[in-house]
Parts: C-alpha cells; structure tokens; sequence
C-alpha cells in the first residue's frame, strides 16, 4: 500500500528524534516493527522522504496533472438532466452544469445511457392499402396501353422544413438505459410548413 503523507512524517520522526540520527536500515526495521501487517519500506523510500524534505521542506504529494475528478454529486446532476429532459444534448447539459463535454459523455456512458435515434414512421389508414393496390393497377393498365407511359413521368424529390419546432431525426436523441419506444405524433399538413421540390433530371 503506497505511503500517505501521515507515513512519511512518522518516517522522518525515526530518522531524527531529538540529537539521536537513525540510519536508513534502522528506520526501516522500526517501521517495520511498529506496522507489521503492512509492506515493509525499502532503503530507497525512507531516503527519497529525507530528500524531499530537505529540497522543498514537506513530504505532501504533488499536485495532479490534468481536470479534477468529476465528485458523485455533478454524476448526479447530469444524469438527472436526462431524467427531466431525455432530449437533451451532450452540449446542453455541458452548457447548463458548466462541465466538459467529454465528461457529461463520459458519464453517460459509466451509467450506460444510450442516445437513442428517432425514427419517422408513417401512420397507415385503413384504406390506404386499397389505394396502393388501385395505383399500382391504374399504373400497369396505362403502361400496358402506352409503352411510354413511364418514360414520360417525371419524379422529384421533396424537403419539407418546419417552422414549429417539429422534430429533426438528424438531431434528436432520447437518452436512456433501455430503448423507450418514445413515440410522438405530427401532422404534415400544417400551415407553418415550407415545401421545396428539387426536380430530378437525367
């Protein structure tokens, strides 16, 4: 077990009590004596305390490199930021909580919380699979009389922007442990909708 700062002043007290100098083999019997169910200490270690109190006048370990551990208390903080909102971004909480990003990911990930996707699925009326079946006859019986019926379609494809906050799925996450089947309804005939057709030319 690594020495703590309380073992090394104890050490420093057997090299030198009062006029009496011990040598380094001495304080390693006596701390061996005075702990005997830990590690006895080598040579070396007692004179690298001497020398490091001598250089800088203490034995306390020096500072850590890098950004201070994140305590129980920001862990809790985040991970409620999931709970109260499960759409929130890594930047958002990093933001609100004043934290790296890569920490508020990092605790993501310790307590296994997954970003989520969300998937657009198209709700199906009743009728909607006769009308699919009368579109694809009503296709084949103008194709059947006209060869070129097809060839002179022209096909575009379509971007709708929304202007109420209706949900992206290239931006949307729902944090969670387990997948939630989060589920919401939209409905694409909404005033506030801008629609831009891009024509597809060959």
């Amino acid at each position: 077990m690594p020495l703590n700062e309380r073992d090394r002043i104890e050490i420093l007290m057997m090299i030198g009590v009062g006029d009496r100098m011990r040598t380094q083999q001495e304080v390693c019997r006596l701390f061996h004596e005075m702990h005997p169910d830990r590690e006895p200490v080598s040579q070396s270690t007692v004179s690298r305390i001497e020398r490091k109190y001598r250089e800088l006048g203490h034995v306390r370990d020096a500072p850590r490199q890098g950004r201070p551990k994140i305590n129980e208390n920001v862990q809790q903080d985040v991970i409620l930021s999931a709970l109260e909102n499960p759409h929130c971004t890594v930047r958002q909480v990093s933001r609100d909580l004043n934290i790296g990003k890569s920490s508020v990911s990092n605790i993501f990930k310790k307590v296994k919380y997954h970003p989520y996707r969300v998937r657009l699925i198209h709700e199906l009326a009743e009728d909607d699979f006769d009308r699919r079946t009368e579109f694809c006859e009503y296709m084949m019986d103008h194709n059947n009389q006209n060869n070129g019926f097809i060839a002179n379609i022209l096909f575009s494809d379509e971007a709708t922007f929304f202007l109420n906050g209706h949900v992206n799925r290239q931006n949307t996450r729902y944090w969670s442990q387990e997948n939630p089947h989060w589920m919401q309804e939209y409905h694409t005939q909404h005033p506030q909708k801008s629609l831009s057709k891009v024509n597809n030319a060959e």
